[in-house]
């Protein structure tokens, strides 16, 4: 994902995104690109929570 997002917005619009396809608001011709950006979002997602978990381990694990 090389744009540079926020936390809350990729977050934002992955909620649009599984709303739109749970709603099968999505034609079949967009449904792989909406797929492909969902799994984008989910992994941006995760990558900044597992980022954030290991900042936090480090500033607790040197006593702050």
């Amino acid at each position: 994902m090389p744009e540079k997002i926020s936390y809350e917005s990729a977050l934002s619009e992955l909620q649009e995104l599984v709303t739109d396809l749970q709603g099968e608001a999505v034609s079949i011709d967009d449904l792989s690109s909406k797929a492909k950006r969902a799994a984008e979002l989910i992994q941006f997602c995760r990558e900044k929570l597992r980022h954030t978990d290991q900042e936090l381990k480090g500033l607790f694990d040197q006593g702050l």
